[in-house]
């Protein structure tokens, strides 16, 4: 990774600190932990997340209220030289770890450069991953309405060459049965704390 790569990330990193720290004992253990108190404590936390409604790299519409059940969800772009395929490799992982455990979850992909991710180019890149993994992307509208639910980090960086890259959040959010957000997952996270964060996930419905 280069210089210039290892300071994006970092950039990108510091907006997913708060939810990271909230995580830290979960991180130890191997258990997930609700960043919601049930009894109505935390209401920053709560603020976090929502609805996106985004077309999938299959086609269709997506709205994630109407989901009901729980899933993961990361933001990222399909030009990514290293954070966006590492997390998608790993995750990809993780279901196959998990087997029929995970038949019904979904991981969603949330492309933050909907100027070059249309739904063509973002199905041509998730072929290479796990097929419970579904591409979005939308409208600049409707990508900022997504990033803005989830407090994301995302910006147009320009590049020698007169192209462009992405710096954006690494961080992959992990969301209950009824569309809270309850934990998270650090840019290359040890892989039996993730296994066992997502398990704990789909197990709580």
């Amino acid at each position: 990774m280069t210089s210039r790569r290892k300071a994006s990330l970092l950039i990108g990193s510091l907006f997913g600190v708060l939810l990271i720290c909230m995580t830290a004992l979960a991180a130890l253990t191997g258990l997930l932990r609700p960043l919601y108190d049930p009894r109505g404590g935390l209401d920053s936390i709560a603020s976090i997340g929502g609805p996106v409604r985004l077309t999938a790299h299959t086609g269709e519409r997506v709205d994630t209220a109407a989901i009901g059940k729980p899933f993961a969800i990361f933001f990222g772009f399909t030009h990514c030289p290293d954070v966006c395929p590492t997390t998608l490799a790993e995750m990809t992982q993780t279901l196959s770890e998990l087997g029929p455990a995970a038949k019904d979850f979904r991981i969603y992909f949330v492309s933050v450069d909907p100027e070059r991710d249309t739904p063509a180019v973002m199905a041509s890149y998730m072929g290479s991953f796990d097929k419970r993994m579904i591409g979005l992307t939308g409208t600049p509208a409707e990508i900022d309405a997504a990033v803005k639910a989830y407090r994301v980090f995302a910006r147009k960086v320009p590049t020698k060459d007169g192209d462009y890259t992405m710096d954006h959040t690494a961080t992959t959010y992990l969301v209950d049965g009824k569309g809270r957000l309850v934990g998270t997952l650090a840019y290359e996270e040890d892989a039996k704390v993730r296994l066992e964060k997502v398990r704990r996930l789909i197990a709580a419905g």
